[in-house]
């Protein structure tokens, strides 16, 4: 029996690699940052043949066209004769006659080394790009790398990694190759392709089990300033509060964390966050920041992407679940996507005592100020559907903010409605159970069954004024249920380039104050053409560096209104920096503070309302 075994295992694995799609990435041979990839494939069973190249990727929210960092692309026949092509766009090229396409090769450049220049094309978000730095490091999102023939996606890849014996390819992915110069794995089809990042290095990883899933970190941190033992005991923690804040909804036995740390003469790049996966998350940060913003970063973003493991990696609608990486269509449901999965991001830390009460109102009251940088009575679920188009692209940010504050009040409208009886967890837990990794919901139904497993019709309600409606979300309501009152404040008239100066952000590089794009500019800015992309580096001559920012911030403090104002900006001119200056009179505009805070007096109700939603108990 052990022989016959055997023999079929043979003849098993024999007939996997001769119906699977055999793809080589070269980590070798490489020449000006460029990777060469090859894919072989089984036999065509048509002849008119569309090659992709995704347009974009589950998680990311954006056209990034993968497909323009190819070059040099050729598809041969079963005797290496090249087959003439068209291409269609950056990520598409059709064939014709092709039954004997037998191979495609090509080069591939990164897509961190295009970041800084978005004269043709917005930047790749990092955590969802590529880098390419032969003898260091080389960050592999595979859908930077790897395409795709219609019809075919659900064929089998075998993947081939050629790589320098002395590196480590972090992944959750199993190599089944013992050589020290290939790794080799097997993936179901396109989407597991997409869904599996590695991150090749000289060897600096760790491996642990918490909370009963086995966990790798691998670091590249170009100085060697750190190493992925530095930030065991942290991940370690929030791993194991994640677990149990979770219960059976996560099933996760592995995942793997790939910890890519810029700085130095690397790449300059300004995408800094994570990307999940189903059993892994790629993750990109500045090597500059210190090991305790490194963990709280870990603690806040990486939780996030785990908790995606949840929704919508296995609790989605069908536009997930058949995702289109050439003519994608989106879902209307950002808001629970990734609002509610931000919201979980916070709430685990006070119910698993990982952060104080206070901290976390803190928070929230954060994102009620930052919510209101965009336009509240835009449907989510208008902005959610459209996300791709350009009129709708600079609200998405608004799902870490507003989002996560919908499903804080959803999860107080609950907590009311049952008596404290069930929340939002509750709610995506029954969702989970009714569906899961292979059994999508439509799309325009996701409100009935939220209805179905809450047993609360009152959820339509809240969703069609809300979510799907144009009515602002009474926060303040719905905060006084469980015993928070939001206050206001008027703070004295100040000067500054954008409305919330506390938004303001500080590139290094160029020694200048920079702006997020979704923030609103000030009246003053305004009036002198500034750009919300543009950078500052002096006001009336006065420039700015790390040690005296706080000199520059004091000066401003000092203008009066209707003073003649010089500002000195560097603006993007094709790809390049362009200082110019900006001039006019100063406008200066008082600010509307708004703070929630715990009220000192609750009602019994309030108050046992408030312990149920901060504690997770009944």
């Amino acid at each position: 029996m052990k022989k016959l075994a055997f023999s079929l295992g043979i003849l098993s694995a024999f007939l996997v690699n001769a119906q699977s799609i055999k793809t080589t990435i070269d980590l070798v041979n490489v020449k000006d940052d460029k990777v060469a990839v090859t894919m072989e494939f089984p036999n065509m069973k048509s002849g008119d043949v569309k090659f992709h190249f995704p347009k974009t990727v589950p998680g990311t929210y954006s056209v990034d066209d993968y497909g323009r960092f190819v070059e040099g692309i050729k598809f041969l026949d079963n005797k290496g004769k090249e087959i003439p092509f068209s291409k269609v766009n950056d990520n598409t090229y059709a064939l014709k006659n092709a039954k004997n396409l037998s191979k495609v090769t090509y080069l591939v450049n990164d897509s961190f080394d295009d970041e800084m220049d978005t004269s043709k094309h917005k930047a790749v978000f990092s955590p969802s790009g590529t880098d390419i730095e032969a003898g260091k490091v080389y960050l592999i999102n595979t859908h930077g790398f790897i395409g795709y023939i219609d019809d075919m996606q659900d064929v089998p890849y075998q993947l081939v990694i050629q790589k320098p014996a002395d590196f480590y390819g972090t992944t959750a992915l199993v190599d089944q190759d013992k050589s020290d110069a290939t790794d080799t794995f097997t993936l179901a089809n396109y989407a597991k392709v997409t869904d599996s990042p590695l991150m090749y290095t000289k060897p600096d990883y760790i491996t642990f089990n918490a909370g009963g899933m086995d966990l790798v970190l691998g670091v590249y941190s170009p100085s060697g300033k750190y190493k992925a033992a530095d930030f065991k005991d942290n991940l370690e923690k929030m791993v194991v509060a994640q677990k149990k804040f979770l219960g059976d909804m996560n099933t996760n036995k592995k995942y793997a964390i790939m910890l890519y740390l810029s700085g130095g003469d690397g790449p300059q790049i300004k995408g800094f966050g994570a990307l999940e996966h189903h059993e892994s998350t790629s993750v990109v940060l500045p090597e500059m920041m210190p090991k305790e913003a490194i963990d709280a970063t870990i603690t806040d973003v990486v939780s996030h992407e785990f908790f995606h493991t949840v929704n919508p990696l296995k609790t989605h609608s069908e536009e997930i679940h058949y995702f289109d990486y050439a003519d994608p269509k989106m879902s209307q449901h950002l808001w629970m996507y990734e609002g509610g999965t931000e919201y979980f991001a916070n709430l685990f830390q006070i119910q698993e005592g990982l952060i104080t009460k206070e901290e976390f109102l803190k928070r929230m009251n954060e994102k009620i100020k930052n919510s209101k940088n965009y336009n509240d009575t835009m449907p989510f679920t208008v902005m959610s559907k459209n996300v791709l188009l350009d009129e709708y692209k600079d609200q998405y940010r608004n799902v870490y903010e507003k989002g996560a504050l919908l499903a804080m009040c959803l999860d107080i409208e609950l907590r009311k409605l049952s008596n404290g009886e069930m929340g939002y967890r509750d709610m995506i837990r029954k969702l989970s159970q009714r569906f899961g990794e292979n059994k999508p919901f439509k799309d325009d139904k996701l409100i009935d069954e939220l209805v179905t497993v809450t047993g609360y019709p009152q959820v339509k309600d809240f969703y069609n004024k809300y979510i799907a409606g144009s009515q602002p979300t009474p926060y303040a309501q719905y905060l006084n249920m469980v015993g928070v009152e939001l206050k206001s404040q008027e703070t004295p008239p100040i000067f500054w380039f954008i409305k919330d100066a506390n938004q303001t952000g500080y590139d290094e590089k160029d020694n200048a104050f920079v702006f997020d794009e979704s923030l609103a500019l000030s009246p003053f800015a305004k009036s002198i053409g500034f750009k919300i992309t543009d950078k500052v580096v002096a006001l009336d001559g006065k420039t700015i560096n790390i040690q005296n920012i706080q000199d520059f911030i004091n000066y401003s403090k000092t203008i009066k209104e209707g003073q003649n104002v010089t500002v000195t900006v560097l603006r993007d001119n094709g790809g390049k920096a362009e200082k110019m200056d900006l001039k006019g009179k100063a406008i200066l505009e008082k600010m509307t503070m708004e703070t929630i805070q715990f009220k000192a007096n609750p009602t019994p109700e309030e108050k046992k309302l408030q312990d149920q939603w901060l504690t997770g108990k009944k």
